[in-house]
């Protein structure tokens, strides 16, 4: 099995391609174009899912998951500062700074809540196992 695609809700799409845009463009991934009719952010995710964010389809608030991270692969820790950076000066706000973890030794990671509070991490050298 493969995962294919992981979508978010947002409630303001400006907001999140603002924040998208910037985060993913400190990583190197630039938005995906998607035809008008399709009012969702994707960013296409090198060697990875894609990665898409939008309004839900029940026309509710988007919520965040409580407990819930994503966690995004970093090429340097220069890549995981200015990401972190790049959230922060696109609505997002700091859950962590960028520094190496205890939690993971050895790694160096941030982590940001997107506009909509979805939790975010970005981390280099990280070993899952």
């Amino acid at each position: 099995m493969k995962l294919q695609n992981l979508r978010l809700g947002c409630n303001d799409l400006d907001k999140a391609r603002a924040f998208y845009d910037a985060t993913f463009g400190a990583l190197g991934v630039e938005r995906t174009q998607m035809p008008p009719e399709y009012p969702i952010a994707m960013y296409k995710l090198p060697g990875g899912p894609n990665f898409a964010v939008g309004p839900t389809r029940d026309k509710q608030p988007a919520t965040h998951a409580n407990g819930g991270t994503i966690l995004f692969g970093a090429d340097s820790e220069a890549e995981v500062a200015a990401w972190h950076a790049a959230g922060l000066a696109n609505g997002g706000s700091c859950e962590g700074q960028p520094e190496p973890k205890p939690q993971a030794p050895g790694s160096y990671g941030a982590y940001l809540r997107d506009p909509d509070g979805n939790k975010l991490a970005a981390f280099y050298n990280l070993n899952l196992g």
